[in-house]
């Protein structure tokens, strides 16, 4: 049995208990960060708040919603939005924190391309983010049902579809995933408890497991530096703070964090008071109506790459497309064979291919907003078989190049 003494304060009583001492020092005082990193590196913390933002808001929603088909649509847009005192506000907060996220998300994921810090025993930090990229995408669409507005319907009709698998015609299995034949009060209980329940947890088991990871590996920096963590914390615990390459991550980096933060708040909050439109689509204000397709169906801008490469082919080409998109970026850890963690600048022909691959999902992004029709039709076909080519040709490309 663990030996106790008798405690001289609380905090020396739960320190016996719970070592909040050793945690504070292993999550915090003594959690190493380089020193040559840039305002890139404050985007974990700012997709965290974020989150944070998401979760209080959803909870005040959450105490007006009413999940039947019947009564959905009028509380969100009527009870919240107009008979709740600063109902909209909440409302406005959730859905531009949910369209916010993704921009932060895919910051946050170019940033790991470009520095490599997917490279050399970091690649569980990568997985475990392109695991919370697929739980933050899983809530989204949830999220994007409850409203039970026409685009809510008719999106929701559209993705379930795709497990139908294109001539496999698995419709057994998009039934048993709706609950019925077409989405209806089964469909919207079973994204409710998802989006309320199930996926945040998951998300918060999985901030935790990419937190975790972080730890042994520690941060990429900026130069693609190789850092002797222990020599350096040295340094720093001794006092010699100037010429240690590191800084603590408690008080030190949060301190930049939260300057960080701060600015982005500020951006937060003007799009909240002031541009909440662009996170809410016009069709959705309409009540879902099963009889009555919208001229143009489309997924939020945050899905709209992976979207245009899954129209310009045939059902059964389109799904394997998407497959593809939705996976490949796991792999990039083993399919980068080059030996160097440094900058993209610095790597030769893979400096290109990042660049091709943004522009790319950029033009992908563009493209999924209209209807398919004319030069924009050509335009989605190559930017997707651009896309599928890029993947095809890194593992070649970084094979070549010499050890920086």
């Amino acid at each position: 049995m663990a030996h106790f003494t008798k405690a001289t304060s609380l905090h020396d009583w739960l320190n016996q208990r719970l070592a909040v001492d050793t945690l504070r020092r292993v999550l915090a005082t003594e959690y190493w960060i380089p020193k040559n990193i840039n305002f890139l590196w404050a985007m974990g913390m700012v997709l965290a708040i974020t989150f944070g933002l998401l979760l209080i808001s959803g909870i005040f929603l959450l105490m007006y919603y009413q999940p039947n088909v019947n009564l959905a649509f009028d509380s969100v847009n009527y009870t919240i939005m107009q008979e709740v005192g600063y109902g909209w506000l909440w409302r406005h907060v959730h859905g531009v924190a949910a369209s916010v996220v993704f921009l932060i998300i895919y910051i946050h994921m170019f940033t790991g391309i470009y520095y490599g810090s997917y490279k050399q025993g970091r690649e569980m930090i990568w997985l475990s983010g392109m695991l919370l990229f697929v739980a933050f995408s899983a809530e989204a669409f949830s999220g994007y049902m409850l409203p039970w507005g026409q685009m809510s319907y008719w999106a929701g009709m559209v993705i379930t579809n795709l497990f139908s698998g294109g001539s496999l015609h698995a419709d057994g299995l998009v039934e048993w995933i709706r609950g019925d034949y077409v989405p209806g009060q089964a469909f919207l209980n079973r994204f409710f408890m998802l989006h309320v329940l199930l996926i945040p947890l998951a998300i918060l088991g999985l901030i935790g497991l990419h937190f975790g990871a972080l730890r042994i590996p520690h941060v990429n920096n900026q130069d693609g530096e190789e850092i002797d963590f222990e020599a350096e914390a040295a340094k720093y615990k001794a006092g010699d703070k100037a010429n240690s390459k590191v800084i603590a991550f408690v008080n030190d980096f949060m301190s930049k964090d939260m300057m960080v933060v701060g600015i982005y708040l500020i951006f937060f909050f003007y799009l909240v008071f002031y541009h909440y439109d662009f996170a809410m689509d016009p069709v959705n204000f309409d009540p879902a109506d099963g009889l009555k397709t919208p001229a143009h169906i489309y997924p939020e801008w945050y899905f709209l790459w992976s979207y245009e490469i899954l129209r310009p082919f045939s059902t059964n080409v389109g799904l394997i497309a998407f497959a593809f998109a939705q996976v490949i970026f796991f792999l990039l850890p083993f399919l980068d064979k080059s030996p160097n963690a440094v900058p993209a600048s610095r790597r030769g022909l893979f400096k290109y291919w990042f660049w091709a691959m943004l522009i790319d999902m950029i033009i992908l992004t563009a493209m999924g907003k209209v209807p398919p029709s004319g030069i924009f039709s050509t335009i989605g076909l190559y930017a997707a078989l651009t896309f599928i080519g890029l993947w095809i040709i890194l593992p070649f490309i970084t094979k070549l190049e010499k050890k920086a």
